[in-house]
């Protein structure tokens, strides 16, 4: 036929042949079609957990592994034997009678209570004489160096101008840099002159903050950014030592990032920066170190930290938010001292309160970037808003500028020279008391060991033998002193402050008496349990004590820590019960 061309024989075979394979019923197509999508739904979900499985093996080992599945199956076991209608009854019932003590001690009876608007202004007079009745309840002496951190200064002069700052800028808000350019200009500066003390490269940038808890969680959200933005983390997990303070877990609970501790072993107490490298994945945004941290005030291996960021390229946070303005001048003052800052390659962000050794009113911190970029990712713009284009450099909008005003004020006011001569006051009583107890007196000597080597002003000591160091925390309790009781391991720090520096010779003297107290105490059980015919008896470490004791025994000992985070739930209600 004309037009047409003849088809050879083995191609229309061919064709024959893929005919007769088609299936006659659509149906059968879609079944086909549903088991591929199943079978790679499930593969993509076996690659998923066996990716996951094999990080957690090359980060914790195999018997860390074990032991991690073994510790989660104890506490959500042990977390539905408290939901027992008995136990739970049992538990309520012990958490009610401790936020009633809690209770009496923070809302004394017999108060008066404001609950509602006054019909009628108060007078100032009036307004000035409840507010000095307010200032002086009850209180431990922080007056007198009596209470580790919370004041880290007091002095009345540095207080006086920091109240004809804040009066001069108490309407201002930084939101607004045009109708309060003062502000601006001051804000500005405190982030620069901080800059500088940390050895910041050129085009570093910061923030400022409310406090440290914002600076962590500002660098951890930028990290967070900048991991997405950049690589596609879209699960993102962070590395920092269990020593290092809690607002990272906070941010990680907050920003939705898994989190990994490193342990921080003794003898250094500082983190195992090789368990640190074994737990770095391509989730990973951040590594973190302290300078000092917390707990027990030792500064973490920075420049080995450093190392591994660089070579792994990621970012690198320096906690130095208790270290503020100390750890900075401890070559110049004389004291031992160890790489921290921008000038290790490594360190992309630093955070650091100016409201501690900066000696700021309370409200003032920052958060530093090696650069602009990196800062830009804590940013928050939103270009599409009915109410105009808005913009925040962090968490919060409207910020006190009358905080801001004082800050500055201090910093200008104490100057370089000024905070040299509180570095080498402060560090040296710190010093001078960890001598004390090392040597320097029989008692402590025997019964208490200093955590690590502590090179800044947080000195933390645990009981050595069968005294409970509760106890010890409960008898300086008793005599006025407000210490902070830690665990894991069970032990004691105190924060020395000026107000401290000035006054450690009483602490040590406090610390004799109630240790050799403890001591005795411990003697007397250990005979009457020889006469009762034990061995010892439920003496020291293991008995139930005072209020410290009780509080921090049951934590440590609970595999499931709902009882205790009842207990705080509760206690934070109690803040705000009028």
């Amino acid at each position: 036929m004309p037009g047409t061309s003849r088809m050879p024989v083995s191609l229309r075979q061919s064709i024959d042949s893929v005919k007769r394979s088609r299936p006659r019923n659509p149906m059968q197509v879609v079944n086909l079609n549903v088991d591929l999508i199943r079978n790679i739904v499930f593969f993509l979900f076996l690659l998923r957990w066996t990716r996951r499985a094999l990080w957690k093996l090359k980060g914790r080992g195999l018997f860390g592994t074990l032991f991690e599945l073994f510790t989660d199956a104890r506490r959500i076991l042990y977390g539905y034997f408290l939901r027992l209608p008995g136990v739970r009854t049992k538990v309520r019932a012990q958490i009610d009678d401790a936020l009633t003590k809690m209770q009496a001690k923070m809302i004394p009876a017999g108060q008066t209570r404001y609950l509602s608007l006054p019909k009628e202004g108060w007078t100032e007079g009036a307004i000035r004489k409840e507010l000095e009745a307010l200032a002086t309840m009850d209180h431990t002496r922080w007056e007198d160096g009596f209470v580790s951190g919370a004041v880290y200064s007091g002095e009345d002069e540095l207080l006086k101008l920091q109240t004809v700052a804040y009066g001069k800028f108490t309407v201002a808000n930084p939101i607004h840099p045009d109708v309060f350019p003062g502000v601006r200009k001051m804000e500005a500066e405190v982030v620069a002159m901080v800059l500088s003390l940390f050895n910041a490269p050129p085009g570093a940038a910061g923030v400022s903050t409310s406090g440290g808890t914002e600076s962590i969680l500002m660098a951890i959200l930028s990290a967070r950014q900048k991991a997405y933005h950049e690589r596609g983390v879209t699960e993102p997990e962070m590395i920092i030592p269990e020593t290092a303070h809690t607002a990272f877990r906070k941010a990680a609970e907050y920003f939705k990032i898994k989190l990994h501790l490193v342990s921080c072993p003794a003898p250094s107490y500082q983190v195992d920066t090789k368990r640190v490298a074994r737990l770095i994945n391509r989730n990973t945004i951040m590594l973190v170190g302290s300078a000092p941290n917390f707990p027990h005030g030792i500064i973490d291996d920075i420049s080995a930290l450093s190392k591994l960021a660089l070579r792994k390229k990621i970012p690198l946070h320096v906690d130095c938010c208790l270290g503020s303005f100390l750890v900075p001048f401890l070559d110049k003052a004389g004291f031992d001292s160890q790489p921290f800052d921008f000038r290790l390659k490594g360190v992309t962000s630093i955070s650091c309160d100016t409201h501690k050794y900066g000696f700021a009113p309370k409200g003032n911190s920052t958060v530093l970037y090696r650069n602009a970029e990196l800062r830009a990712y804590q940013y928050f713009v939103d270009p599409s808003w009915s109410g105009g284009v808005y913009a925040s450099p962090g968490i919060a909008g409207s910020r006190p500028g009358a905080l801001i005003a004082a800050c500055w004020a201090s910093l200008m006011s104490v100057g370089e020279e000024g905070y040299l001569k509180s570095c080498t006051q402060i560090v040296g009583a710190t010093k001078k008391l960890a001598e004390h107890i090392r040597s320097g007196h029989p008692t402590l000597q025997q019964e208490l060991e200093i955590l690590g080597n502590p090179l800044v002003s947080v000195l933390a000591f645990q009981a050595r033998g069968d005294l409970n160091i509760y106890d010890i925390a409960d008898g300086m309790s008793a005599r006025g002193w407000h210490l902070n009781a830690l665990q894991n391991p069970p032990a004691i720090h105190v924060a020395v402050t000026a107000p401290v520096a000035k006054n450690w010779e009483r602490l040590a003297t406090d610390l004799e008496s109630v240790v050799e107290e403890e001591r005795e105490k411990e003697r007397v059980r250990q005979v009457e349990a020889l006469k009762m015919g034990t061995s010892k008896g439920k003496t020291g470490k293991q008995k139930a004590a005072g209020d410290t004791a009780a509080l921090y025994g049951v934590a440590g000992s609970l595999p499931n820590k709902s009882v205790v985070v009842d207990l705080a739930r509760g206690f934070l209600d109690l803040l705000y019960k009028a």
